[in-house]
């Protein structure tokens, strides 16, 4: 569940931007230069995947308390990413389209290299963020996270050829305010497990561990409660520390959230439909 959450709201951020090349060209009469922006798509993710690769790998080769601290730390780090990527994207969203297209009408008079550098450094840093997201969120393997991470993707670009034919009537705006409040659950749930790794490997004290527990909600009892875990990161017996951790992430960093998506609501002047429909 947590790699379907991912992959759709990294994967709609690299659709939507890709849409909005692309629709410009298209207003350009440039569709020609088309090819240059996926080829620069394409090594994107390559590059992406490789780097995940590498970095999965990496971990995979690690074991006792060096996986338990690496693993820790790579958690951390999402969280920051996480919440650094999801107050940008509510700030930049109303401005993407028109720093998009500027960028584009630059790359036009520089050359193919440059206009297919717009797509390959828009699509890498998205890629990079999901392959940094999904190492960290670990979770179920094999045919279910390929199917959930499948599921993502396609609805990402479904949300992609909508915003590339109709953007104006794309709520997109509503889409990041729910994807990013889902995020900030997630990344509270990523730092709990963060702690969680730390306590095992002895760098953090066990404290009050467990706070409490529960006979019911296991992870491994059923697809809910494991799904919970992956998104929420539920668990029936968390330490004191975990606790402590989740709500003083969640807590500050859910208000500023709450109050930013209010204010951009509530504000006339900014359109977060960032993507003109191509007639």
């Amino acid at each position: 569940m947590s790699t379907f959450l991912v992959l759709l709201r990294e994967g709609a951020e690299a659709a939507l931007i890709v849409a909005i090349v692309l629709a410009y060209l298209c207003s350009l009469n440039r569709p020609d230069a088309a090819r240059l922006v996926w080829a620069g798509v394409g090594a994107a993710v390559v590059v992406s995947a490789g780097a995940g690769a590498t970095l999965h790998a990496t971990l995979g080769s690690l074991e006792g308390r060096s996986e338990e601290i690496v693993e820790g730390a790579l958690a951390v780090a999402a969280v920051a990413v996480l919440t650094w990527m999801v107050f940008w994207m509510a700030a930049r969203a109303s401005a993407l389209r028109s720093r998009l297209e500027g960028e584009v009408a630059a790359a036009l008079s520089g050359g193919g290299l440059a206009l297919a550098a717009v797509g390959f450094v828009a699509v890498l840093r998205e890629g990079l963020e999901t392959a940094l997201f999904l190492i960290a969120a670990g979770g179920a393997g094999g045919a279910a996270r390929v199917a959930w991470g499948a599921g993502g993707l396609a609805a990402a670009a479904a949300l992609g050829v909508l915003a590339y034919q109709g953007g104006r009537r794309l709520d997109l705006g509503l889409f990041f305010r729910v994807t990013g409040g889902l995020l900030i659950l997630f990344a509270a749930g990523l730092l709990a497990g963060a702690v969680h790794e730390f306590q095992e490997a002895g760098v953090l004290p066990a404290g009050v561990d467990p706070l409490w527990s529960l006979r019911f909600g296991d992870p491994a009892s059923g697809a809910g409660w494991r799904a919970a875990a992956e998104v929420f990161g539920w668990t029936p017996a968390p330490s004191l520390l975990q606790v402590v951790a989740y709500w003083a992430y969640l807590l500050p960093v859910g208000v500023v959230f709450v109050r930013r998506s209010r204010r951009k609501t509530a504000s006339a002047s900014e359109d977060p439909r960032v993507a003109a429909p191509v007639r």
